[in-house]
């Protein structure tokens, strides 16, 4: 059996999405090139690694082996570019972070950024997810660092504190919910509301909708913070940002925010890692780096 770093790469996405388009989609590649690389990888090794149906694909007892190798193949290979990094000045390493959309638009930026300028040989490959995907991924070693909310079930991994993230509603500044301390979401869903384009938080604010029995009544999408307290700042719908975007945006925009009474509008973010002694010696300095207190 010869199967390559990248057969490895993409096996792994495959078995953790559940599905070979998503897969595919993790990997960097098409649907086609991902299904061509799978079926070789039977062939090569006559054996079936998959069971496909029409919900997805689960490995079979011989992907489950598979899986097993692959990941502490990658792990290895990631952990000897760490320690060779620390030799050789033309090496770069790589360190994966899985992140929700809060931790991704309102605090990594700036707590990677002096992090990036201090280790110019390290790449940060970071790609968002929703909480519970985030703790899927890490628990199965596809990422070394996550970041996501106590909404998601972390057992067995090693949890950091990284932030508090308050959701706020926001509004015009003379909008009849102006004069409150805190609204309900449960009361706005009567409402019009301008939304993220795409993202872990807009289906995690649908996702709480659905558990009411209501749907977003969606005007307008747009794809980051700033616009929607823009949008909603003139009247177009309402919006439910960070607190940190609806402060920021507040100093150049006529509008209104209020906090979200509901248990899920305030949200622990924490790091997580699956084993901090199994961390390559770049992933360390980050995860140190990203919970100390001069970060914060």
């Amino acid at each position: 059996m010869r199967f390559d770093l990248t057969d490895l790469r993409l096996f792994l996405a495959v078995v953790d999405a559940g599905s070979i388009t998503h897969g595919a989609i993790e990997a960097g590649m098409s649907l086609p090139a991902a299904s061509e690389r799978l079926r070789d990888m039977e062939a090569a090794g006559e054996v079936l690694l998959l069971h496909r149906g029409r919900r997805g694909v689960v490995p079979t007892e011989a992907g489950e082996a598979l899986a097993h190798h692959a990941r502490a193949i990658l792990h290895q290979v990631a952990q000897m570019r760490g320690e060779l990094g620390r030799y050789a000045k033309g090496l770069r390493t790589e360190v994966r972070i899985l992140a929700n959309t809060a931790a991704i638009s309102e605090f990594l930026p700036e707590r990677l950024a002096p992090w990036l300028t201090a280790h110019p040989q390290v790449d940060v490959e970071l790609k968002e997810r929703q909480s519970t995907e985030i703790a899927r991924s890490i628990a199965a070693g596809f990422a070394e660092i996550g970041i996501l909310s106590n909404a998601a079930g972390t057992e067995g991994l090693t949890l950091r504190p990284f932030a508090i993230d308050r959701l706020v509603m926001v509004f015009p500044a003379d909008h009849d919910l102006a004069g409150k301390r805190q609204v309900r979401f449960a009361d706005l869903l009567d409402c019009h509301f301008v939304g993220l384009m795409d993202g872990a938080l807009q289906k995690h604010i649908e996702m709480q909708a659905a558990r009411l029995g209501a749907k977003i009544k969606l005007r307008l999408t747009l794809r980051g913070f700033d616009g929607i307290c823009r949008m909603a700042g003139e009247g177009v719908g309402i919006g439910i940002v960070p607190e940190t975007a609806a402060r920021r945006a507040k100093r150049s925009t006529r509008m209104a925010f209020a906090p979200l009474t509901d248990d899920w509008a305030t949200r622990q973010l924490s790091v997580c890692v699956r084993d901090e002694t199994a961390l390559t010696p770049a992933a360390l300095s980050l995860l140190d780096h990203l919970t100390s207190s001069s970060a914060c």
